[in-house]
């Protein structure tokens, strides 16, 4: 269980508070916005009413106490970079900033956030891959090259094993799981024949992975 403070109730902000809660952690939402905390006090371990470009209200917070820090501030990009800032001198343990831009990114890393999340483009660009690719059920980015694709396996798969089709040489991807009804079996051996009615988790990079969808 981690400790968790949430510093802007917008869209993404409230997704993040519901989910660490899911997740049985302890999370504090705060927001200068009376009916944004209100809506979502009930949800939340704790909750506060504050403007955090105010540096008395934002040590009030107690950010030392947090392991996670988040900024989720999208239309003030300057409270957004003063808060970052702010939290940092304040000895926050790790500050997650949300940022639209890559400029705005940019200044963020460069003024104390640990890292920088972009939930709108990422969203975009999982729902483009997903969505432009036959055969592409989902679609997790790791890097700027590599990614985790769920897909299906080639038709000539089908039948053989793993270690037959000679996956990661010939093909350069990892097979990291396999999924069938519903059911997900992690690192599947090489003796694993392919079924046709499965899913892969595959992580490829980018070239590796265009290759082999052009084949699906």
């Amino acid at each position: 269980m981690k400790s968790i403070l949430i510093i802007g109730l917008g869209r993404f902000g409230r997704h993040l508070c519901r989910k660490f809660m899911s997740l049985k952690n302890e999370v504090m939402i705060v927001d200068r916005d009376e009916a944004a905390v209100t809506a979502l006090a009930d949800e939340a371990t704790s909750a506060q009413i504050a403007d955090c470009t105010d540096e008395n209200a934002l040590r009030a917070l107690g950010v030392k106490n947090f392991d996670i820090c988040f900024v989720c501030i999208g239309s003030d990009f300057a409270s957004s970079l003063l808060i970052t800032s702010m939290l940092k001198d304040m000895g926050a343990a790790r500050v997650v900033a949300k940022a639209s831009q890559d400029i705005h990114a940019k200044l963020l890393l460069r003024n104390g956030a640990d890292e920088v999340v972009y939930p709108e483009r990422d969203s975009a660009e999982r729902m483009a891959t997903r969505l432009s690719a036959q055969n592409v059920f989902d679609y997790i980015e790791l890097t700027d090259e590599y990614s985790i694709y769920e897909i299906a396996p080639l038709e000539n798969w089908v039948g053989h094993s793993i270690r037959e089709i000679d996956v990661r040489n010939k093909y350069h991807i990892n097979i990291l799981g396999v999924k069938e009804s519903g059911v997900l079996k992690p690192l599947p051996g090489g003796d694993y024949r392919f079924t046709g009615n499965e899913h892969l988790l595959a992580m490829a990079a980018r070239e590796d992975a265009k290759k082999l969808l052009r084949r699906i």
